[in-house]
């Protein structure tokens, strides 16, 4: 008898070819996002290693800059301010701009206008809104003005030059300036909320403080995600609103660590020092960031 031989078919794995297009899109935003962020990142970070007035050769250092920070009275007095600043431009302006979201969200007539207007003043240059509040603030200015008017000349100083006020006195321009954007964010997150659950909770007899606790405020955890990384990272970089109304004083009354950076580097000429306190300025804003979100990651999961 005579076997006939089937010829086996080897099925071939096609393999699939990458357009160079789609490549082209993914390495060309890589490479620029190596060459002006990560590379510079870097550099910064070895220049915080080394002393450097920017025109000799860098001098290493090891982390002597990072120690000079301990005995260093201007960079603790900028670090608490920094804290400082965190927690109270943070807190109110989230708190300002979800609460003028809430009041806003409904479409009534000339709601538009209100929105536009409280939103203006993220338009404004921050030099240009300091100079306007620097002429408030002024001895003969409306501020003291205004205090006079209705009786409280006893409150009435030079609030820039009050080493106890200067600090709070810049905070208010730059929270005047924030409040509307952080306004703008919330609102958008509260559009994307459905109106069914409010209208279940209604029905189980639910009160307004017990619909913002169980449906508005659960519902706007990624937004939250949003404005805390731009809150933490505009507190941090502030920088304008300050050293155009106060450059840190009196006697570094209202220094930033940005506002102290800055001095150290184009003032002082001390760029290895200014390098190490760019370092410090990310690891308390990566730290605040990253915190936050591993902490809503694990209750999401739970």
């Amino acid at each position: 008898m005579t076997t006939l031989s089937v010829p086996v078919r080897t099925k071939r794995r096609r393999t699939r070819r990458v357009p160079p297009v789609l490549i082209a899109f993914i390495l060309v935003p890589l490479v620029l996002e190596g060459f002006w962020v990560f590379w510079p990142a870097l550099q910064g970070f070895y220049l915080s290693l080394t002393r450097w007035d920017g025109v000799s050769a860098p001098e290493w250092a090891g982390f002597g800059n990072y120690a000079e920070m301990f005995s260093d009275s201007i960079f603790q007095t900028a670090a608490l301010n920094t804290l400082i600043w965190l927690v109270l431009f943070g807190g109110l302006s989230a708190a300002g701009g979800l609460g003028l979201a809430m009041l806003l969200q409904r479409e009534r007539k000339g709601i538009g206008f209100y929105r536009a207007a409280l939103f203006t003043p993220v338009v404004f240059s921050l030099v240009a809104t300091s100079l306007m509040w620097q002429v408030l603030y002024q001895p003969d200015g409306l501020v003291n003005k205004f205090l006079g008017a209705i009786g409280l000349e006893s409150w009435q100083h030079s609030w820039l030059a009050d080493s106890n006020t200067a600090l709070y006195a810049v905070l208010i321009p730059a929270l005047w300036r924030q409040i509307g954007y952080v306004m703008v964010l919330y609102l958008a997150g509260l559009k994307g909320i459905d109106p069914t659950l409010y209208e279940a909770a209604k029905l189980d007899g639910a009160s307004m403080t017990q619909q913002f606790r169980f449906v508005t405020w659960p519902q706007l955890r990624s937004v939250n995600s949003v404005v805390l990384s731009v809150i933490v990272i505009d507190s941090l970089r502030s920088f304008d609103v300050v050293w155009a109304m106060t450059k840190g004083g009196p006697y570094h009354s209202s220094e930033l660590l940005s506002t102290y950076m800055y001095a150290e580097a184009f003032q002082s000429l001390r760029l290895g020092y200014a390098s190490a306190l760019a370092v410090i300025i990310f690891l308390l804003a990566f730290g605040v960031i990253v915190t936050y979100l591993v902490r809503v990651f694990r209750e999401d999961n739970q």
